[in-house]
Order: structure tokens, then C-alpha cells, then sequence
């Protein structure tokens, strides 16, 4: 959803005279062109209920963006069509996540690709991505009732501690290589929901513009 338009093979797709409303991935991304867009940034989402809430809250039509979520672990198409769009519109790009090692996974997932698909690398990745939120020490910064907050599983643990081993952490996201470490030392994960515990529209109206503005991301 969001303030673009675009044509896939010879079907126009207008959001821009309906940005709150959801339209699927296109799915023969090779055949996208006429791609036209009045957004200033694009904002991806880990979960689809993150994405509705955006959208039940009309957060395009107050801020304009383009809004993509791959539902979890995106697919080929998902990475496709972000990586053409921030190819073709040359706009800063976010990405939110929830504050877990699966989340982290995610985020780096469209930032390096898959390690399944590491030949298709170049084709995948969106090299310019910022990891938006949500960070560990978010949760004491917005003040996350404890019963939000969960103990890192040992799943959880191995995961992070292998994310860590990465070597692009170290030489292109150091940022994100400490943000890890926070959490493992903190011991403790929460879900981008849990941030809007006290208010249903925390995150459309507080916590993304004022990250965004206030230069709140990595």
C-alpha cells in the first residue's frame, strides 16, 4: 500500500488514489515498469498484523510512504519487487522488525540475501536498508510492560550467537552487531505489538515518524 503506481504485464495498479489499501506482490516482477511514485520513503513491516494496523490507522494517507510486508521470512518475489522499487525510486528504505533473533534474521535477510540463495544475491538484496526498530533497549526507552517482555530460548541464543559469526556484521553493520549483543545481554525479546500496549496507535503516530525524523534508525 502506499503512493505508488505501477503497470505488471499490461495491468495498471493504482495505489495512489487509495494509499491505505492493500495490493498483493506482483508476481511476475520482471514485467513491472511504469513505475511512478510521489513517496518519500518506503517502510517495510516483518508481520502482516503490523501491516494492518498501519492501514487501519491510515497511516499512508498521513504520511507518504510505500508499505511492504513479506509476512515473516519474505519470498523471492517480495525482495524482487522492493529491490526494483528502491532501484527505480532511489528512496530511503527501513525496515521494522520485532526485537528477537528471528526478526534480526529477517532484516538482514533483505539487506544480504539468503544464505540458500546466496547466487542470487545481487538480485535479491537491498543493500541500503535501515533496521528501523524495534531495538533492545527500546523497551525500557517506551516503557514495555513486563509481561511483554520473554526470556530468550536457547533456540533463540544459538541463533544470535551465529548471526554474530556473520562477517558482514562486523565489516558493513557493525550497528547492528552491538544492537545483538544488547540483547543477548539483556536476555529478554518482544514483538513490535508490545510497543503499543499502553496506546493501539503508538507505532503509527509516535514511534515510526519520530524515528524516522529524528534519524532513529541504523
Amino acid at each position: 500500500m502506499g503512493w505508488l503506481q505501477f503497470v505488471e504485464a499490461g495491468r495498471k495498479f493504482d495505489c495512489i488514489n487509495s494509499p491505505n489499501t492493500a495490493h498483493p506482490i506482483p508476481v511476475y516482477v520482471e514485467e513491472v515498469e511504469n513505475i511512478i511514485s510521489v513517496a518519500q520513503y518506503i517502510l517495510v513491516v516483518e508481520k502482516e498484523s503490523v501491516f494492518q494496523r498501519l492501514a487501519n490507522d491510515q497511516f499512508c494517507k498521513r504520511n507518504h510512504c510505500i508499505v511492504i510486508s513479506g509476512r515473516g521470512y519474505p519470498d523471492v518475489p517480495t525482495r524482487r519487487f522492493l529491490q526494483l522499487l528502491t532501484e527505480k525510486l532511489c528512496l530511503p528504505t527501513y525496515c521494522l522488525v520485532d526485537c528477537d533473533p528471528y526478526g534480526v534474521d529477517i532484516l538482514a535477510t533483505y539487506r544480504f540475501g539468503s544464505m540458500q540463495m546466496a547466487y542470487d544475491a545481487k538480485f535479491l538484496r537491498v543493500p541500503g536498508i535501515r533496521w528501523l526498530g524495534a531495538f533492545p533497549l527500546d523497551c525500557d526507552t517506551y516503557c514495555v510492560p513486563k509481561q511483554c517482555l520473554l526470556p530468550l530460548t536457547e533456540e533463540d541464543k544459538r541463533r544470535a550467537q551465529a548471526m554474530l559469526q556473520r562477517c558482514y556484521m562486523q565489516r558493513e553493520v557493525p550497528k547492528w552487531r552491538i544492537e545483538i549483543e544488547v540483547l543477548l545481554e539483556k536476555g529478554v525479546k518482544y514483538e513490535l505489538e508490545a510497543l503499543s500496549a499502553c496506546s493501539l496507535s503508538f507505532l503509527t503516530e509516535e514511534y515510526i515518524p519520530s524515528k524516522i525524523q529524528g534519524g532513529g534508525y541504523i
